[in-house]
């Protein structure tokens, strides 16, 4: 028999190279066929619930890396919660309702304002729901588990039923109503926005100053004086209907080469240059709260500008004297109500201006309306100064245009009712990071009345009928009757029908004593649908309310975080999330944002078809993902080779748990009991790496997981434990005692490492569950390993005290190697003296043969004093090892000690084995 043949090398169909674009549609295949996730789920009913609910992506287009982000590290969560023993399910949804599917429409050539309306939502609902379709496919590729064979989708009619109820349920509570305020407003889109719908970018605006002449003094003023006011926004003067100023500021009078001038002495110097003053003389000082009242001109138009009192005019910038347009700006519309001023706004939905400005701007869009309205004031020499800058504006976050403030009637949610519970339920929360806390307070804190009502045709409409007055009626019999109607027909069923129509069966109020209706044309904020998920999606499907997380990006702060605690304190008294998971947003490699124009987009279902899922699957593990993330090719490229070295560091330790062909390494029977120092300290070592995964998990620490199991296969498996136990494993006897304890080890490890990696990437450790024979149907269903309780921490203080040892003496071999004086370890003999003493006491708990294998050497000689080599903990000498090498397992030895095989008395003994002697 060839010497060869009896060695026991690495047997495993665990194949080197993972192959996974082409395995893992394959093992999915297989996962659908045996139902995996319900079996999942049902193994933990009746357990404590883990619910982490899904905030739904918006139904539009392919998924791109954000989604995969996003959705893989639910997934993450979700499947080791259930291997935690935690019942948790995961319904995924999807947000199918507003502008952008609108948008797509548009661009297909669809009208909106010809199409009949129920003609064109249910167009918008066919787009809607293939493109739930078409993203099903693609979150289910990156191996997410979930109910996707009943999701909740914004459009269902279930689901709009329970956002009826819930609206109603509000309205009676005296949380919802009608106003008119100035409001953000989105001229490309024709619709009102909510804060959540704003993102801010720089454009160039005008900066101009403007005289309002004293048309009616009081006793403080002659009447020959003019305020001078400033704006960043021209268009909005012919909505002027006061001038703010500060009480409790004393305002000067200043005669001078272009006229009399109020305005605060702070801008004297700034103001004296941009006008080109001269002869300036101070007339008198007055305070602001002297000045109420007084009457100014419009500079253009034939109307009073009165004089009003503000606490927020303040000396930072400008003149002190506000311009102010209660029709365009909300503290202006705030301080204009006090004085019984309208929200006079001249602009229409497209943000052209109205007839009501005047022949010379009607017609025109604001931002055109900007230099007709230089052009007058200059003409009635009304225009002080004007130059133009650079800031940030607010601008509709879908079509990327800016927004104006305009005063319409809307419908909002009465957040000041409710903030002081808001506020008391967003400390109640977990934050992960903890800075989510002050950040959703801050905003919450700042934030006014909620507007809810958009005018737009595709969402959920706005269930309120007005009586005959005009007076809309919040009537529960009224709410009732449309939860019903929207759970049998759908909310088209809105649109179909005459407001009579809609009526319950013999319904009257005193609104109308004639039976006449008018029905609310305007539709719901989409964050309104979504918003209410925690019911339409987890309550009504019998889940308990709170849940225990909700994920996302940290865009949603001012989203769905948001709105989804307002509704659900509105209706509930509590916060739907126990915790919250923020991320950050993917960038490229260089840290820039993607885009399509820059080609610098990475593309998750090119990825996945190229290397496979786990692949993107271990890169969300890797990162710290509550920052903003990178990704590009090198970046894949270099978790591809962390890949390649967790899979052949797996492959390595199932190979070893075969016996050849005497079959392989049983647990049942086979585990040792016993164990030699450096097992014990493995094994130890692997009790901390499986109890800090276990808490990085619990803490969604997914970084800490993929590195704490990545250093051990690479530092304490490979480069230690593996390399100096290949001779036990390859040459001992079969069934040595010595052969067996590796194996227990081995097996304990690798079934530790299968069992914390299964979350991150199933797909890799589903097909090495399937060689090891466990008795269950998937690796899913296999429990997550538990914590242990008790690690002796000096027991991994005295093995990182040998591996520094362990180093000095392979650093010397390596030097004695380079040298020419050896080839391989086995051919040196190492006479060592360990000098430290706490290091000299662990060694020598180790057995002659341990210390050789510890080093991978043939002869060890302790010895006191040496001359060799000093290092930290040890002095060493190398020389050449002139014993027999056996010719099985190179090892050296007496010549007496090899037999006429040329081999040693134990590999005779294993080959005797094998040979069946």
């Amino acid at each position: 028999m060839e010497l060869k043949k009896t060695l026991l090398m690495p047997k495993t169909d665990f194949e080197m190279r993972g192959n996974l674009a082409q395995k893992e549609p394959l093992l999915q295949k297989q996962w659908q066929q045996l139902d995996i996730y319900t079996k999942l789920i049902e193994k933990n009913k009746g357990k404590p619930s883990f619910i982490l609910h899904d905030g739904p992506p918006y139904a539009n287009g392919d998924i791109h890396v954000g989604h995969a982000l996003n959705k893989i590290l639910k997934d993450i969560i979700v499947r080791e919660r259930n291997m935690r023993g935690f019942y948790s399910p995961y319904i995924p949804g999807w947000d199918t309702h507003g502008l952008p599917i609108e948008s797509v429409l548009s661009k297909k050539g669809i009208n909106r304002k010809t199409t009949p309306l129920a003609e064109y939502r249910n167009l918008c609902a066919k787009y809607a729901l293939e493109q739930v379709e078409h993203q099903k496919v693609q979150f289910k590729r990156l191996a997410i588990l979930g109910e996707f064979d009943n999701p909740y989708i914004t459009l269902d009619k279930k689901y709009e039923a329970t956002q009826i109820r819930l609206f109603g349920e509000m309205a009676l509570k005296g949380l919802i109503y009608k106003g008119k305020k100035a409001i953000y407003w989105s001229p490309s889109s024709e619709t009102a926005l909510a804060e959540a719908e704003i993102e801010y970018q720089e454009v160039t605006s005008h900066s101009i100053y403007v005289k309002f002449k004293v048309s009616k003094p009081n006793q403080y003023l002659k009447g020959d004086e003019s305020f001078v006011i400033w704006t960043t926004t021209p268009w909005t003067i012919p909505a002027n209907l006061a001038i703010a100023l500060n009480p409790n500021y004393e305002y000067s009078v200043y005669e001078t080469n272009k006229g009399v001038l109020i305005f605060l002495e702070d801008f004297l110097e700034d103001l004296t240059k941009k006008f080109g003053l001269e002869n300036v003389k101070l007339r008198t000082k007055i305070k602001g709260r002297l000045l109420e009242k007084v009457i100014t001109k419009h500079p253009f138009y034939n109307r009073d500008s009165i004089v009003i009192l503000g606490e927020h005019v303040l000396n930072d910038a400008g003149t002190g004297c506000v311009h102010t347009a209660p029709g365009h700006g909300e503290i202006d519309f705030i301080v204009g109500q006090k004085y019984g001023l309208e929200p006079y706004c001249p602009v229409d939905p497209k943000g052209n201006m109205m007839p009501e400005a005047g022949a010379d701007l009607a017609g025109l869009f604001y931002e055109e309306a900007n230099k007709k309205v230089l052009e007058i004031l200059t003409n009635n020499n009304a225009l002080m100064f004007h130059q133009t800058f650079v800031h940030s504006y607010p601008h509709d976050w879908r079509t990327k245009k800016p927004v104006i403030f305009r005063a319409t009637d809307q419908w909002f949610f009465a957040l000041e009712k409710i903030k002081a519970d808001l506020l008391k339920e967003i400390k109640n929360v977990k934050w992960y990071p903890n800075w989510g806390e002050v950040r959703l307070a801050n905003m919450m804190s700042d934030r006014t009345d909620w507007c809810i009502s958009r005018q737009r045709a595709w969402g959920v409409p706005i269930t309120i009928l007005y009586g005959e007055n005009g007076q809309p009626i919040l009537d529960k019999v009224l709410f009732d009757h449309f939860e019903k109607l929207f759970a049998e027909h759908g909310s088209n069923v809105w649109f179909e029908r005459t407001a009579e129509q809609l009526l319950p069966s013999g319904y009257k109020h005193a609104f109308s004593p004639n039976g006449k209706f008018v029905k609310e044309t305007d539709i719901m904020d989409v964050w309104f649908d979504s918003g209410v998920s925690h019911s339409g999606a987890l309550v009504d499907r019998g889940y308990k309310y709170p849940f225990e997380l909700y994920l996302e990006g940290s865009d949603q702060y001012r989203g769905w975080f948001n709105s989804s605690l307002i509704t659900g304190t509105a209706i509930y008294g509590k916060a739907p999330y126990k915790a919250v998971v923020s991320h950050g947003f993917v960038l490229d490699g260089k840290g820039n944002k993607m885009s399509k124009s820059m080609g610098n987009v990475v593309d998750p279902n090119q990825v996945v078809n190229l290397y496979g899922a786990d692949i993107l699957r271990l890169w969300v593990a890797s990162v710290d993902y509550q920052s903003d993330v990178r990704i590009s090719d090198d970046i894949i490229k270099q978790i591809t080779e962390q890949y390649r070295k967790i899979r052949n560091t797996m492959r390595f330790l199932h190979g070893n748990l075969s016996d050849g062909e005497f079959g392989k390494f049983d647990p049942s029977k086979d585990q040792a009991k016993d164990f030699e120092l450096i097992d014990s300290y493995v094994l130890e070592k692997l009790k901390s790496v499986v109890n800090s995964c276990l808490s990085a998990y619990d803490n969604y620490d997914f970084a800490t997981v993929a590195s704490e199991l990545l250093n051990f296969m690479a530092n304490d498996l490979s480069s230690v434990y593996l390399d100096l136990t290949k001779d036990i494993l390859y040459c001992e006897p079969i069934n040595s005692k010595r052969r067996r304890q590796v194996q227990t080890v081995i097996y304990r490890v690798l079934d530790n490492i299968l069992r914390l990696l299964t979350p991150i990437i199933p797909h890799t450790t589903e097909e090495l569950f399937k060689l090891m024979n466990y008795k269950e149907a998937s690796v899913m269903l296999l429990d997550m390993v538990k914590k242990y309780p008790v690690i002796d921490q000096n027991l991994i203080k005295d093995y990182q005290q040998i591996i520094e040892l362990r180093a000095e003496v392979l650093k010397a071999l390596e030097t004695a190697r380079a040298s020419g004086m050896i080839g391989s370890a086995q051919e040196a003999s190492v006479t060592l003296e360990v000098v430290d003493s706490n290091v000299k006491k662990i060694f020598n708990q180790f057995p002659s043969i341990e210390k050789r294998r510890l080093f991978i050497v043939s002869s060890l000689v302790e010895s006191t004093p040496i001359n060799g080599d000093k290092f930290k903990l040890t002095n060493i000498k190398i020389t050449k090892d002139e014993g027999v090498k056996c010719e099985r397992c190179w090892n050296r030895f007496a010549a007496s000690d090899i037999n006429q095989n040329n081999i040693c008395q134990r590999c005779q003994d294993a080959v005797n084995v094998v040979s069946g002697k």
